[in-house]
């Protein structure tokens, strides 16, 4: 109850609640495949994640989430309606969705899956000798995943780091991508208290700029969101790269989770 009077983000993970938030950020688990949030209370698609259950069904980023099977969504926390959309591979769910555009609510049914996250794809567009780069989330595994990219893919002459319907993810990912294209002592990300306190600045630390000389395009749509938008605004701000697309989510937040002591769980507070 006290997490919750602070934000739509802010929450207390028990003991289940947490491991399920580990293994969601490790890139496997059982769902739907979308990422969700509140927006004016009610609860909303960021962006489904590509070829999930949900991406395959066609929902969509900003589709307003109605009801979940038969159970209405509002007043319900964001972790009750991911644990509700979280479950078994193979078993029915369905959802009853309202989209920008449409008179009526549209029903979703689909088979929940493993979701396994290819957070990184990458592919050489051979006629205009450009490496086109697709970041999904930002899980565990990207920094190290787009390093191996970049270094297989040489010889090209432009770089499209397409961070579209990327929800975001994890802060020290974020930084440590931005770090790839910036050089030194680059100011990534500051973050300061309500106050004036507490103020921290991310520097980019590595003296190796992956592909110095090289001009970056990033991809941006309404369902980029967190640390995408992190990337996006460090690489823009120190004119290392246009940014193109649509006006991204605004979610402005990042969330530190403070594990507590003995099995109790973790509380997950926006900063």
């Amino acid at each position: 109850g006290l997490m919750q009077e602070l934000d739509a983000h802010s929450s207390y993970l028990d003991k289940k609640a947490s491991k399920e938030m580990s293994i969601a950020t490790s890139g496997e688990f059982g769902g739907l495949g979308i990422t969700v949030g509140m927006r004016d209370g009610a609860l909303t698609v960021i962006s489904p994640i590509d070829d999930t259950p949900a991406f395959k069904a066609g929902v969509k980023s900003g589709d307003i989430i109605l009801k979940i099977n038969e159970t209405s969504t509002i007043g319900i926390t964001l972790d009750e309606a991911v644990n509700m959309m979280r479950g078994e591979p193979k078993s029915d769910i369905k959802l009853t969705i309202v989209r920008k555009g449409d008179n009526k609510p549209l029903e979703i049914a689909m088979k929940r899956d493993i979701i396994k996250v290819q957070s990184v794809f990458a592919k050489k567009i051979e006629g205009e000798n450009l490496l086109y780069l697709r970041i999904s989330s930002f899980d565990t595994k990207v920094t190290n995943d787009l390093e191996k990219a970049i270094k297989e893919n040489k010889d090209v002459k432009g770089i499209v780091l397409d961070l579209r319907n990327n929800p975001g993810g994890l802060l020290d990912q974020a930084i440590a991508v931005s770090d790839a294209f910036l050089n030194k002592d680059k100011v990534i990300v500051s973050i300061k208290g309500r106050n004036g306190s507490g103020a921290k600045e991310f520097l980019d630390e590595k003296d190796e700029n992956l592909v110095p000389n090289l001009p970056i395009v990033v991809l941006v749509n309404e369902g980029s969101a967190s640390a995408s938008e992190i990337v996006a605004g460090a690489l823009q701000d120190h004119k290392r790269a246009i940014v193109l697309g649509t006006k991204s989510f605004g979610k402005g937040s990042v969330q530190t989770v403070i594990p507590l002591e003995k099995n109790h769980g973790a509380l997950r507070l926006t900063t």
